[in-house]
């Protein structure tokens, strides 16, 4: 079994927190993150949205364009409004032959405002679900119809936050919504990272690598901490410098064949923890675990 290591430009600069790196260079981003080792990157703010630029930059860094993250807004819009407002990035990323486009609900989210704690996130009532989970449906089969299948992403703050949102999503929705599994989110929300590999091993099509700092994540009270508050204070980290055993993780992938990628991630401020360093420390990290499942890492 094969797995391929990609980054997430979050380390070096942040795009909801723009204090967190704003003037370093995509140059800066692309260049390191090839030399700790990856081969792929996903997305970020200061990434060039036309083909040829987008192609050129990633070409010049020897890299991948892995995926991305896209804002949608499925819980308060139709089927067709939201294929209008996904097609100009699923284009792009179809020419850039990236394997999946990552799926965030954002409606009324709190994971990017500072004045607005945890537990103001949006809240779901059951009976939502179907009727979303249908029309989350649709939006996927689209995508996958046009080459990019879509990778659903449980986040903090969000309506989809917690392992039980999370059931109720994979319960509701057809094949073509596939499942990014998230270790650091899904640990932040109190959920069971491999119970969740387990259960839905079969729809999982990407991967998010990121590390909980333990002592940061028992001072997080959701009254009055703001998500963003919880990135600025560290509670995320790499892979090997955190809370999660990664070898259960890799082992827990590998018993249900999952290949693909696996992106390193870590909302961190890189005044206090270098990017580059950190992104070596993940790596390794993965690579150790990975190859003690029995995979091959390749490009």
């Amino acid at each position: 079994m094969q797995l391929k290591f990609g980054m997430s430009p979050i380390s070096w600069t942040n795009d909801d927190l723009p204090q967190l790196g704003g003037d370093t260079s995509l140059e800066t981003c692309l260049r390191e993150t090839r030399q700790a080792g990856y081969s792929g990157t996903e997305m970020g703010g200061k990434f060039p949205r036309d083909e040829a630029s987008l192609r050129r930059v990633l070409a010049a860094h020897d890299l991948k364009l892995v995926s991305g993250w896209y804002s949608g807004t499925l819980l308060d819009n139709t089927v067709a409004r939201e294929i209008e407002r996904i097609k100009p990035q699923l284009e792009l990323f179809a020419a850039l032959e990236a394997p999946v486009i990552v799926y965030g609900e954002t409606w009324q989210t709190v994971q990017n405002r500072r004045d607005q704690p945890l537990q103001n996130k949006p809240l779901l009532a059951e009976a939502e679900f179907p009727a979303y989970g249908e029309r989350l449906t649709g939006v996927a089969e689209y995508c996958a119809g046009q080459g990019v299948p879509l990778t659903f992403h449980h986040h903090m703050g969000t309506g989809v936050e917690t392992e039980e949102e999370l059931d109720r999503v994979m319960a509701n929705t057809g094949e073509a919504v596939g499942l990014l599994v998230d270790t650091g989110h899904l640990l932040f929300a109190g959920g069971d990272i491999l119970a969740v590999i387990a259960r839905y091993g079969s729809r999982i099509n990407h991967v998010h690598a990121k590390d909980i700092r333990a002592e940061v994540l028992a001072t997080v009270n959701r009254e009055t901490d703001s998500f963003l508050d919880c990135v600025l204070r560290g509670v995320f980290t790499v892979p090997g410098d955190g809370m999660i055993d990664y070898r259960g993780v890799m082992q827990a992938l590998a018993e249900q064949r999952y290949e693909g990628w696996v992106i390193v991630e870590a909302e961190q401020d890189p005044a206090l923890a270098d990017p580059y360093e950190y992104a070596c420390i993940g790596y390794r990290a993965l690579q150790q675990a990975a190859l003690a499942a029995g995979y091959t890492i390749t490009r």
